[in-house]
């Protein structure tokens, strides 16, 4: 048997890198999954890719728009008549500039991709949850949600928020058989990181894409990136029944990175 046999999950960003890694993780412990990314090409290749059958099942939208999140959810339930679990992947460094020159349009940007996507898929998806009392809630986070680098404010103010909305919304149902937690990799060299790490190195004041590498690395116990297996495979633990007693937590996959 599986560690999720009989499960449901929703992964927003689920048709590449961590998301993709977490699709494969859940499925291989016998879970049903449904990805979403903003490409339907892209999101039919996935799943051929998973080779998952009706285990699997792809759903388009911008995980950074409302209507995408809500409706990536209720599609869930209409395909596989419940939501076990919620992976709220979706996110990234959006925007590279110092607070002084980042602009309004520039700022809610990153709040809409990696803070109000959140909110949206969490309280759609507690809203379900709570009548049966039971659910996982997943979220990527990042390591700036704890600590917070130069020339990247909105992607670290807006960890930090996400953060504090795990917290809140963990105590609010932690009575109902729900579990509302927070993954925090460190630097994976993923295809999103490879295509906006050299702005992100600039505005952090380093030469380029192998000092972020090299930098990012050198802060960690394990010296090298991390994997989105890694991370996966922490997110298999927090979707299982063993994790259960886990809620509100914070959960470095980042080798060693965080002071705390």
């Amino acid at each position: 048997m599986g560690k999720l046999d009989g499960k449901v999950a929703c992964i927003t960003g689920g048709t590449r890198s961590i998301g993709r890694a977490m699709a494969d993780a859940f499925i291989a412990e016998g879970g049903k999954v449904v990805v979403n990314g903003r490409d339907e090409v892209k999101g039919q290749q996935c799943l051929d890719e998973m080779g998952a059958g009706d285990n699997s099942a792809f759903y388009a939208g911008d995980a950074s728009k409302q209507e995408a999140v809500e409706g990536l959810i209720d599609f869930t339930i209409e395909r596989y008549g419940q939501l076990d679990i919620c992976c709220l992947n979706s996110g990234g460094v959006q925007m590279t500039a110092p607070v002084a020159q980042m602009t309004d349009e520039e700022w809610n940007l990153e709040v809409d991709w990696n803070l109000n996507h959140v909110f949206w898929g969490m309280r759609r998806a507690l809203q379900h949850m709570i009548p049966r009392e039971s659910g996982r809630i997943i979220v990527t986070s990042s390591v700036e949600g704890k600590l917070g680098k130069p020339g990247i404010p909105g992607y670290a103010a807006t960890k930090h928020a996400v953060n504090g909305l795990v917290k809140a919304a963990a105590h609010e149902v932690g009575t109902m058989g729900i579990t509302v937690n927070a993954i925090l990799p460190g630097l994976i060299e993923t295809d999103i990181v490879r295509a906006t790490g050299p702005d992100s190195a600039v505005a952090m004041g380093m030469s380029g894409y192998d000092e972020l590498i090299e930098t990012f690395s050198s802060e960690s116990a394990i010296k090298r990136p991390n994997k989105v297996e890694e991370v996966a495979a922490v997110a298999v633990l927090m979707a299982s029944d063993a994790a259960k007693n886990m809620t509100a937590c914070m959960f470095p996959v980042d080798g060693g990175t965080m002071p705390y």
